[in-house]
């Protein structure tokens, strides 16, 4: 196997770790596999300075223009909650600029959460969450997402995209297509979302549409479109989903993301060994594994198996590669900022409380309960 290929695999993938340190277990794996970037967790975050750290010395053993992931959103979905301060959700905050007219709050979330990423040393956030507010999803999203409405939705995806590149931070929609309909977490399962792709068009997929070019990176969700071309399988292995309707449809030309192939709701579907090999195929162009050093190695031995196999995967896949390395370079070209003193890391602990006190006025009054 030569080195190109190896090279080839790793580079399509974004890995996490374990903990608060990397151990040498992860430094000779991450040394072997030399992945496009690292996310990390609430279990891998203590302190500004101790995340540094961690991503200096994790993406040391990365490739050249690597992604330094995290996922803060706000509200449920923030793993900066514990070690800065919670922030709002995306729902919150939407609905407070709307009852006050000032679309400027979601910018305003949007420069706060770069802000806090960017302090601990990220370049990377998965935001916004571009899922339509239907009923029901209601139940499995909550307030992650703004509004059944898909062009408030693109607002709002649009005003916290120019928040995140006032800090030169990169943003990803999600869930593409749209878990709006979905009624089962894809953490545990397959959501089957029963949405013609004309429905689906004048819906879920507008965000995505108005959103083309503003958008850094998609990512691609486990849910499966049994109404459409795509059948049964996971958007996240479906060439129907990524080359036809992204990006020829859509026209999108960003990274095509994966959601977590440790999910439920695609390893009760496939194996981690066909589902990047589908995946690639497929047309993603990253693919994100967030936990076990088990099936990041499967995974990545995989690709190399399946290069070794076929030579039209082998040439896909140094294709791929090389296509994700030139969008890399463009991307993720800032330079790491330098390490905030404590003293900024509580002026921005006290800018994200008086935000969420601003907020707060513009909620609805609870109706009192009848004694």
């Amino acid at each position: 196997m030569t080195a190109n290929i190896r090279r080839a695999a790793g580079s399509l993938l974004v890995v996490g770790l374990s903990g608060a340190e990397l151990s040498a277990l992860e430094r000779a794996w991450l040394n072997l596999i030399r992945p496009a970037g690292i996310i990390l967790f609430r279990r891998n975050i203590v302190d500004a300075a101790q995340t540094r750290a961690l991503l200096k010395d994790a993406t040391a053993h990365c490739t050249q223009a690597n992604l330094r992931c995290v996922d803060v959103e706000g509200g449920t979905v923030d793993r900066l909650r514990d070690a800065l301060t919670p922030m709002p959700s995306a729902q919150t905050v939407f609905n407070a600029a709307r009852r006050s007219g000032k679309l400027k709050l979601v910018q305003q979330q949007g420069e706060l959460i770069a802000a806090s990423v960017k302090a601990f040393g990220f370049n990377t956030t998965l935001a916004p969450v571009l899922d339509l507010a239907l009923p029901a999803s209601a139940h499995v999203m909550g307030s992650r997402v703004v509004s059944e409405s898909p062009y408030e939705v693109a607002e709002y995806g649009l005003n916290f995209l120019i928040g995140l590149k006032s800090h030169s931070i990169v943003g990803c929609g999600k869930h593409f297509p749209g878990l709006g309909a979905g009624t089962l977490d894809s953490h545990l399962e397959t959501p089957s979302i029963h949405r013609t792709i004309n429905e689906l068009r004048q819906q879920d997929l507008v965000p995505y549409h108005e959103l083309r070019n503003q958008l850094p990176m998609i990512m691609v969700n486990h849910a499966a479109y049994p109404a459409t071309r795509s059948a049964n399988l996971p958007a996240s292995i479906s060439a129907y989903w990524m080359s036809t309707i992204l990006r020829k449809r859509i026209g999108y030309r960003g990274i095509i993301f994966s959601d977590d192939l440790e999910m439920g709701g695609i390893l009760k579907f496939l194996s981690i060994e066909e589902a990047v090999i589908a995946a690639v195929r497929a047309g993603i162009d990253l693919m994100e594994i967030c936990h076990s050093p088990e099936l990041i190695l499967r995974a990545y031995e995989s690709l190399l198996r399946e290069a070794d196999r076929s030579s039209a995967f082998r040439n896909l896949l140094l294709t791929r590669a090389q296509e994700t390395s030139r969008k890399r370079n463009k991307i993720f070209s800032a330079k790491a900022s330098s390490p905030p003193s404590s003293k900024q890391i509580e002026a921005l602990r006290t800018r994200i409380h008086r935000f969420s006190e601003t907020v707060a006025k513009f909620q609805p009054t609870p109706e009192p309960q009848p004694s």
